[in-house]
């Protein structure tokens, strides 16, 4: 599976994050302003010094951003664990993923992956219970279908409060739960553990899961394999950095991050590849 974002998208991010203009770029660079909207409309960088130039005017790490435009990097593929199943789904063709945590015939959904009917075959063709769903964030692509879910499982729906107004159809009230950072949500003989990451999102949550031999964490688009989801609104571009920086990179790095788009990763694989990550 393809990064999720190129050098082009990480450029844009990084800008608009810290409301930068494309000119303002040019003046700290040195660059020709349309050289710079050119490489955020795809084109490739001419070498790594102008790769090297653009990280410091973004404060961006240098390394890694040369190993995504210039080496074309790409993390070591990661196995499932046996108790998630992926499901993948498409919103007018942007592929979109969410997963189905299950274990002893109880289930958790991390996210609908815009297709309910695939999410409710997995829970079928396993002979599920489902307790809960667990959105990760309230952009449609990640919570449209819970409708469907609802109306064949009524169950509880965690969602960040902040978030609740992105829905485009909003469960009852009693529905509901606002994930407290902290919170735990058991399934059979698992926990996962609620972490609040605002950036994506205002009321953006990731769902943690230790496992002694496959720890993974949910991360939706909070992170992806060498960067990390588009700041909305941009003034949250700070907040969000210090949720990937500060608490899902913080974590063990042989944690599986498991994003609701592209590849998965893992912490250590971030802390090596991903431009925004700043190393203590």
């Amino acid at each position: 599976m393809p990064l999720e974002d190129d050098f082009c998208d990480i450029l844009k991010k990084a800008r608009i994050g810290q409301g930068l203009s494309v000119g303002d770029v040019a003046r700290m660079t040195g660059l020709p302003g349309g050289d710079i909207t050119a490489l955020e409309r795809g084109d490739q960088p001419r070498d790594r010094a102008e790769v090297r130039a653009l990280a410091k005017a973004l404060d961006l790490r240098a390394e890694p951003l040369e190993q995504i435009a210039i080496d074309k990097w790409e993390p070591v593929v990661q196995r499932m664990p046996p108790w998630v199943d992926m499901v993948q789904g498409s919103i007018n063709g942007y592929g979109v993923q969410g997963y189905v945590l299950h274990d002893e015939g109880e289930a958790l959904l991390v996210d609908t992956a815009y297709n309910a009917e695939a999410m409710l075959d997995v829970l079928r063709r396993r002979s599920l219970r489902l307790l809960g769903i667990c959105l990760t964030h309230g952009h449609a692509d990640h919570a449209d279908g819970i409708e469907q879910i609802l109306s064949r499982h009524e169950v509880p729906v965690y969602l960040g409060p902040e978030d609740v107004g992105l829905l485009s159809w909003r469960p009852r009230t009693e529905l509901l739960v606002a994930p407290a950072d902290g919170l735990s949500i058991s399934v059979g003989r698992r926990t996962l553990h609620c972490l609040t990451t605002p950036g994506h999102t205002a009321g953006g949550i990731c769902y943690r899961l230790d496992d002694e031999q496959l720890p993974v964490c949910f991360v939706g688009d909070t992170l992806f394999a060498g960067s990390i989801g588009r700041s909305n609104p941009k003034e949250l571009y700070s907040a969000h950095l210090n949720s990937v920086r500060d608490r899902l990179l913080t974590l063990s790095p042989d944690y599986r991050l498991l994003p609701g788009h592209g590849p998965a990763t893992t912490v250590e694989e971030e802390l090596d590849h991903n431009p925004f990550v700043t190393i203590q």
